[in-house]
């Protein structure tokens, strides 16, 4: 029977702006009262807080004579705390439920009492939802009240739901939508809050996206008649070119590419149309935008890439002495770039190619190589991250040095500084520097 009354007792109370109780209890005065609830409730005597606390609910006072800091809205969710708390600690369903009944209504009350400028609505509705995910098994169609004061949180404010939890609260709304088949609604909130996404966020929104669109092609649709909506948006325009890109139609991706560069001239907008020109073989054009590549460049690892791919493309037009040129500038950035040196040796050998081409290779000729071999030298020693390639290299270059017959009929000494120039030929007057016979 005393369970009966006290489960009849929760629920009158929990019944429409009835708390069952109207002034302090016992004849107190409100200062004593609030007293006694707030030691209770700092303690954790939820049941004391309870007893002395729920005239507040039902007589709202702004302000308490003696009590400086009383706030009304702070002891709304105090109770809030409180019955919550009890729900936890009560063993019997029924009684439990009646507490987590008489949360929903304070939340509700608190809507209707206080304005905007005494509460933080975002807040309020953002707490309401994450009491009703974490007691979802207690209260029915609990996670779909969860997500409703999700969404009405982000309706105050996107940013601050994007980044509650590390972008945790908004991903669950995003995947409730998706579950819901709702693409328009989750696509919409994609829009507006990648903007404040992380890391963490980007991934989770980028994974819910592609799930969105099992066709690319129907992707493409979606993302270039969002594109006209925003015309110039670099976003959409990059993730346009990439998937067309995926898609292997090069055409439309250079044509984005273009766009995206001329919206923002930057070192990887720049590089990415270097790149399409040099898959396409055509040279020139990859010389221009790796040039325009180099220009926009902000840190010596960008100069070092656009240069290294300069030096590449004028040596594979026989255009050495700009090849080498542009690896000494590297080489001017960082005097331990293994790679640059190693460039200038590929450069010389190549040199070598070039001058005998239509000819036999003659003992001047092979000289050269001492030179290139003195490259490779430097890279290891500047850099030892080359050591494999320079190895690979020596094992090629090194049979091709001049013989001891070569050296012998030269009258070449081990340890003789020669002179690689217009001594042996036109050809290689542009080189003009000194080895050492080995």
């Amino acid at each position: 029977m005393k369970k009966y009354i006290a489960v009849f007792a929760i629920m009158f109370a929990v019944a429409s702006n009835a708390y069952s109780q109207e002034g302090p209890p016992y004849g107190m005065s409100e200062l004593q009262a609030y007293s006694i609830f707030y030691e209770n409730y700092r303690t954790g005597s939820y049941d004391m807080a309870l007893q002395f606390g729920k005239w507040m609910l039902e007589d709202q006072p702004r302000s308490i004579e003696g009590a400086n800091r009383f706030s009304l809205p702070r002891q709304f969710e105090r109770m809030i705390n409180v019955y919550t708390e009890l729900s936890k600690q009560e063993s019997d369903p029924s009684i439990s439920s009646a507490y987590l009944d008489t949360v929903q209504i304070i939340y509700d009350e608190a809507f209707e009492i206080f304005s905007e400028d005494e509460i933080d609505y975002y807040n309020w509705h953002f707490n309401k939802g994450r009491f009703y995910q974490e007691n979802q098994s207690k209260i029915s169609n609990g996670m779909d009240k969860a997500y409703e004061e999700y969404e009405k949180a982000y309706e105050l404010d996107p940013e601050r739901l994007a980044k509650a939890g590390d972008g945790y609260y908004i991903n669950i709304l995003l995947s409730n939508y998706v579950s819901q088949d709702e693409r328009d609604k989750a696509l919409a909130i994609i829009e507006e809050i990648e903007q404040f996404a992380g890391n963490s966020l980007m991934n989770q929104i980028n994974e819910i996206r592609d799930g969105l669109f099992s066709d690319p092609e129907e992707r493409i649709e979606f993302l270039e008649g969002r594109l006209a909506e925003n015309p110039g948006d670099i976003a959409l325009l990059k993730e346009i070119a990439n998937l067309y890109e995926d898609q292997g139609n090069r055409e439309k991706a250079i044509e984005y590419a273009r766009q995206i560069f001329d919206a923002e001239q930057s070192f990887e907008n720049a590089k990415r149309l270097a790149e399409y020109a040099q898959s396409a073989g055509e040279n020139s054009q990859a010389r221009d935008f790796w040039q325009r590549a180099l220009d926009l460049a902000e840190s010596n690892s960008q100069r070092k890439a656009a240069i290294m791919q300069l030096a590449d493309i004028n040596q594979n037009e026989g255009n050495l002495q700009e090849a080498r040129r542009l690896a000494r500038r590297g080489l001017e950035l960082d005097s331990n770039w293994g790679e640059a040196y190693i460039k200038i040796a590929d450069i010389y050998a190549a040199a070598i190619r070039q001058c005998t081409s239509g000819r036999p290779m003659e003992r001047d000729d092979r000289s050269v190589y001492w030179l290139v071999l003195d490259y490779l030298d430097k890279a290891q020693n500047a850099d030892s991250s080359v050591a494999n390639t320079v190895e690979r290299q020596y094992g090629t270059y090194e049979p091709v040095t001049p013989s001891s017959e070569d050296k012998f009929f030269r009258g070449w000494e081990t340890g003789d500084e020669i002179q690689i120039g217009s001594n042996i030929s036109d050809c290689y007057a542009w080189i003009d520097e000194t080895t050492t016979v080995r």
